[in-house]
């Protein structure tokens, strides 16, 4: 009976610091985008790391991407989010969609990928550039999406506009659906590549990438200098066997200021501690290194990033 007793004390026991051990982490959501898109698997990905210690307990989530992403971190709904650059900086300091309701709040924790502006049209379609989108059935982005604000700043760029093509507000899966039913000629995804969403489109159809002209990202970048130029590598999609050239933006993790400062220093630990499984989720992911988690960060740092990123011997603005 005495063996019996002190087996079931130590269970108890067991059980009881397993509980304060699950209590003691902290539980942080991370808003990510659609499943067909790249934030979703490096999203969890990252969630996944930040949460292998056990101080914290980070659950990714499915969301409508950044700017969405921000006005749940503006209303403290989640704690941390993928963001874009352009939409962070536009958030924070009170411009276009978010003019009305600047998010001061706003903080950056780190830059994750760059962002590749995909214009995806049929072979068919004849387009090969901006201008040729009049009188097509596009696809602009998921409404209130961080893609659907690159689009209207791209296309400003030419002086079109909504009334000069067909636009259907979709998020990316809806757009490869539509893509395979026929239904558009073109779609744009800005994301990190390889997408899946796009992947699935060029299994079963004729698809190209439109390559941007040198001059036009060199004005975008004057006009809005959160873009940047990149290239999408040949052979990346079937059927697009040139490299492509685009405008990207940065994604970027950003919190608000009411999240802890031990909790975004431990989300980073995480993250960094157990980097080459985030680098395994995603080709996109291997992207994510320490040297490039403070490049293009529009909004200001939190006191957690600044603590880590500085114990890193990291030179932090």
């Amino acid at each position: 009976m005495k063996w019996k007793l002190f087996v079931l004390t130590l269970m108890a026991a067991t059980l009881g610091l397993a509980s304060i051990a699950e209590a003691a982490a902290t539980k942080m959501s991370l808003a990510t985008g659609g499943t067909a898109g790249t934030y979703f698997p490096v999203g969890g990905a990252l969630a996944k790391a930040a949460s292998k210690a056990g101080k914290l307990q980070v659950t990714a989530e499915t969301s409508n991407a950044a700017i969405a992403n921000i006005r749940a971190l503006s209303t403290k709904d989640i704690e941390l989010a993928l963001v874009q650059s352009d939409t962070a900086f536009w958030a924070f300091n009170g411009q276009n969609m978010f003019k009305d309701n600047p998010v001061k709040t706003l903080r950056s924790v780190m830059a994750v990928y760059p962002e590749d502006t995909h214009l995806v049209v049929t072979k068919a379609s004849g387009i090969k550039k901006l201008e040729d989108l009049k009188g097509k059935r596009v696809s602009v982005g998921a409404p209130a999406s961080g893609t659907e604000a690159d689009v209207l700043a791209l296309i400003s760029m030419i002086g079109m506009t909504y009334n000069d093509f067909k636009p259907d507000r979709l998020d990316y899966a809806s757009t490869a659906n539509r893509f395979k039913d026929n239904q558009i000629d073109a779609g744009f995804f800005v994301t990190g590549w390889p997408s899946a969403a796009i992947m699935d489109i060029a299994a079963t159809k004729d698809i190209t990438l439109v390559n941007f002209e040198k001059d036009f990202l060199e004005k975008i970048q004057k006009v809005h200098p959160y873009f940047a130029s990149s290239v999408i590598p040949k052979g990346t999609y079937r059927g697009v066997d040139i490299d492509v050239h685009c405008p990207a933006v940065i994604a970027m993790i950003a919190t608000h200021e009411g999240v802890s400062e031990d909790a975004v220093y431990n989300f980073l630990k995480g993250v960094f501690d157990n980097l080459p499984e985030v680098h395994a989720s995603h080709a996109k992911a291997k992207d994510i290194t320490l040297q490039g988690a403070l490049r293009s960060l529009t909004a200001p740092m939190h006191p957690g990033a600044i603590k880590f990123f500085k114990e890193k011997g990291m030179k932090v603005n």
